[in-house]
């Protein structure tokens, strides 16, 4: 209920401090200045209630009441309306590449590399509110999953419904990849494109040279990190699939064609990563997070509702009550 109320001089406060003293000090001037009279009887008087000189204290709580009221004013309190608006000034088009062939179900990465893969990759999708992101798979050809979008609802959704299939030809072709994603940013008005490029294997498919596709990015302005994913040495991979269907698991050589990735990743002026952990892979997406930043403005506007006015009109309505009684209904000549 208070939490956008304030007072902006709260040291106005330490003067309630002295109403206790002016309590004293009325009650101390009351006693010298009440007359008093000895007689030995008052049978010969005859007594009445005076109601008004009962009544007489109510002047000094009416200025105290003003005074208290005078205070507060003076500590001038208000309520405070903030809202912010941000405006994107430099945005960043980012296409996440990723290889969506068999051996991606190799299990040196837990529970599996693709798996691996879509978690951290969901993560870096939500650490970019203000970006537009697609998806682009590819094995032994590429498509595009997902065109570049500012929903991250949408491009998580995708995301999460990425999974091996056998309807892509088998393969693994960066070469295809890297071009449809380049194909998907060539339009692209953002001031920075990039494309996050995954695998784990070699390039041993489709009909575009990887080379030609990191030309053809250098051409549109396109800037290409490039990830190798695998452990040093075997993985549990696929190696074959059983009378029901699914896949039989055996050790394999990892191998991936890390010099080629550092060569499109150069040739772009982007960066090569090698994941060879779930770890790794957080840590990479994390680092490409901060290399690519997006310029952000923010606006802020506050609007204050000032509340001492009421208590000022409150203090100066009840001096003057005070001042209107004293020298009418309850005037003195003592």
């Amino acid at each position: 209920m208070f939490e956008n109320f304030e007072f902006v001089n709260p040291l106005f406060f330490w003067l309630f401090l002295l109403l206790p003293l002016l309590i004293l000090w009325y009650v101390w001037k009351r006693k010298k200045q009440t007359a008093a009279l000895k007689i030995s009887s008052t049978k010969g008087f005859k007594t009445k209630n005076n109601w008004l000189a009962r009544l007489r204290p109510l002047l000094f709580i009416f200025r105290i009441v003003a005074l208290s009221a005078l205070i507060v004013a003076m500590a001038r309190p208000r309520t405070v309306d903030e809202s912010t608006q941000t405006k994107t000034t430099s945005g960043i088009d980012i296409v996440i590449a990723i290889d969506v062939s068999a051996s991606m179900l190799a299990r040196d990465l837990k529970p599996n590399r693709l798996e691996a893969l879509k978690t951290v990759a969901a993560r870096f999708i939500n650490a970019r509110p203000n970006d537009r992101i697609g998806l682009v798979e590819y094995a032994g050809e590429s498509y595009t999953k997902t065109p570049l979008t500012s929903d991250k609802s949408i491009v998580l959704s995708s995301l999460k419904n990425i999974t091996y299939n056998n309807v892509i030809e088998g393969g693994t072709a960066i070469g295809m990849g890297l071009a449809t994603s380049v194909n998907r940013l060539k339009e692209s008005k953002a001031k920075s494109k990039v494309i996050i490029l995954l695998t784990d294997g070699v390039n041993n498919s489709g009909f575009i040279d990887p080379k030609i596709a990191s030309e053809l990015a250098v051409e549109f302005e396109i800037k290409v990190y490039t990830i190798g994913l695998g452990t040093n040495g075997m993985a549990l991979s696929p190696i074959g699939i059983r009378p029901d269907g699914g896949f039989q698991y055996g050790n394999q050589q990892v191998e991936i064609d890390e010099e080629l990735l550092k060569e499109i990743a150069t040739t772009t002026g982007g960066k090569y990563f090698r994941a060879t952990s779930s770890t790794k892979l957080a840590e990479i997406y994390e680092e490409i997070n901060k290399l690519e930043t997006t310029e952000i403005e923010e606006f802020k506007y506050t609007n204050y509702d000032e509340m001492y006015r009421p208590w000022a009109l409150l203090a100066l309505g009840l001096l003057a009550l005070e001042f209107l009684l004293r020298y009418t209904v309850f005037r003195s000549f003592v």
